[in-house]
């Protein structure tokens, strides 16, 4: 899959994301990259990246819906670009089977130019927990608000 310009990154990683297909979502990253989801989980190459998404888009996230939302880029230069995509992820089950609420995230893309368009060298991607301003582990990890003391 061609992607022609960064702004189209987003688009394309929903568009593969839709298949189902995991190797799809593979082949937007570099053979070397690297994935960091949004529990931490590191994937540290374009297999191990497309191995851990066919999985989950078989499973847990395979009735999801992802569709990208606010998107930014920033030009590091003509052969690389950071692009800052929102999502909206609708449809996933919960380990019982029932369905689980929507999420929002925030996926960051480092990305570099090759001869067949844009590639993916690393990825990140982050909940959003509105009214939230950090995680506080006291046993249990919940995200908290300092401000409402």
């Amino acid at each position: 899959m061609t992607v022609l310009t960064p702004a189209d990154f987003p688009r394309a990683f929903a568009d593969a994301w839709h298949s189902r297909d995991g190797q799809r979502i593979g082949a937007l990253f570099a053979k070397d990259a690297d994935f960091v989801n949004v529990t931490g989980l590191w994937w540290r190459n374009r297999a191990d990246i497309a191995q851990a998404h066919d999985y989950a888009l078989k499973s847990f996230f395979a009735q999801t819906t992802l569709k990208p939302g606010v998107i930014t880029t920033r030009q590091l230069g003509p052969d690389h670009a950071v692009v800052h995509c929102r999502f909206h992820l609708s449809g996933q089950l919960a380990p019982d089977g029932a369905p689980a609420g929507d999420r929002v995230t925030i996926l960051v893309f480092v990305l570099h130019r090759t001869s067949d368009g844009w590639q993916a060298v690393t990825a990140q991607n982050t909940d959003v927990v509105p009214g939230k301003e950090t995680h506080l582990n006291a046993g249990t990890l919940k995200a908290v608000d300092y401000r409402d003391r």
